[in-house]
């Protein structure tokens, strides 16, 4: 049985699909001994490359993993499978990484937010408030020096970075209006697993829950939840619509995402076929890059048309209410991210607020 017999096996049993200790342990056994088996069947095996991510295949992501799927298929004459897992079908938001890392699976597109534990604290700098004007300024950032250094500083802790994906400028959703910083009193706010997103919440005054995407659904309908922030995209197609009954078009934080491989899977391919491979990313990215604000206009227009959420846009004084209450995210944040990301920022798009 080859390795990726054994990889394409392995999927169908249920009780690898949660990152317990002991298959996180099995898989690792079963990557490291794989990789040094060598012989005519490997050569005529399709590679596998599972990919798993936390969101429905219609969102931009879903959709663009799917795009790189094809192309990489048909790039290299199926000696490539792709599989992709979407909708946290493998693994929840917190347990991705450590599957990609134990090569469980070799391909992940995580939020950035998530990317601190291994990257280190710059990454925390994406989800700083009214950061970027708009995706100009975001692509402007990633695009350069300044993701490229991000990305390194993924590999010593064994995962390359190989692109950065859009999805757009996150909004709140709760069962009450959100215009002022004094509508946050009491509520409780689901958010992504970020020390700036902690800080943003305390300073608007409400209390903050963290939580997997895939649960906010459910908390949401029994009232364990007040409210919670993401794109319009993953609000629509996750229905967490259905069980809010106020939206406010905020676009006070940026959600975007890098896609990472596990570094030793990808060394290891013949370099003919990581060449192809990048190359299929690349415009996987592009075209992800073209729908993503697409994709959340029409999410946003599908809620509306829905008749279950008021949807409400902050005003000019609003907004302003809402940037000097944030100031002291940035205050914060100054203590740990460095001084250099900072510096590289405001020289490519001006100081932050």
């Amino acid at each position: 049985m080859t390795r990726h017999q054994i990889s394409a096996k392995s999927n169908q049993h249920p009780a690898i699909r949660r990152s317990t200790a002991v298959c996180s342990a099995l898989a690792l056994w079963v990557f490291g001994i794989s990789l040094s088996w060598a012989g005519p069947s490997i050569a005529d095996a399709p590679i596998v490359i599972q990919f798993s991510h936390v969101v429905t295949p219609e969102t931009a992501k879903g959709k663009a993993a799917m795009r790189f799927k094809e192309l990489a298929e048909s790039r290299t004459g199926n000696r490539v499978r792709v599989e992709i897992y979407p909708n946290s079908q493998l693994y929840k938001d917190r347990e991705e990484l450590d599957a990609l890392r134990l090569g469980a699976v070799q391909m992940i597109a995580p939020s950035l937010s998530k990317l601190a534990s291994l990257g280190g604290a710059d990454f925390e700098f994406f989800d700083l408030p009214f950061l970027f004007k708009d995706r100009a300024a975001f692509r402007t950032v990633v695009n350069g020096p300044v993701g490229l250094s991000l990305l390194k500083k993924l590999e010593p802790s064994g995962v390359r970075g190989l692109a950065f994906w859009d999805n757009g400028f996150k909004v709140f959703t709760a069962n009450r209006p959100l215009q002022t910083v004094g509508d946050f009193k009491n509520q409780r706010i689901r958010v992504q697993a970020s020390r700036v997103l902690l800080t943003q919440m305390k300073s608007l005054g409400a209390s903050v829950s963290v939580s997997p995407l895939t649960n906010v659904y459910e908390s949401l309908k029994r009232s364990q939840l007040d409210g919670q922030e993401n794109s319009p995209s993953n609000i629509y197609t996750q229905r967490l619509h259905e069980v809010q009954s106020n939206l406010t078009v905020s676009n006070h934080g940026y959600l975007a995402y890098a896609v990472i491989v596990n570094k030793p899977f990808w060394d290891k391919l013949p370099h003919d076929v990581r060449l192809t491979l990048e190359g299929a990313l690349r415009e996987a990215t592009l075209y992800e890059h073209d729908i993503a604000e697409q994709e959340n206009n029409r999410a946003l227009a599908q809620i509306r048309a829905s008749g279950k959420v008021k949807i409400y846009t902050l005003s000019a004084d609003e907004r302003n209410q809402w940037r000097a209450a944030l100031t002291p995210v940035y205050q914060e944040a100054r203590g740990r991210i460095s001084s250099e990301t900072f510096s590289s920022v405001n020289s490519l798009m001006g100081t932050p607020p």
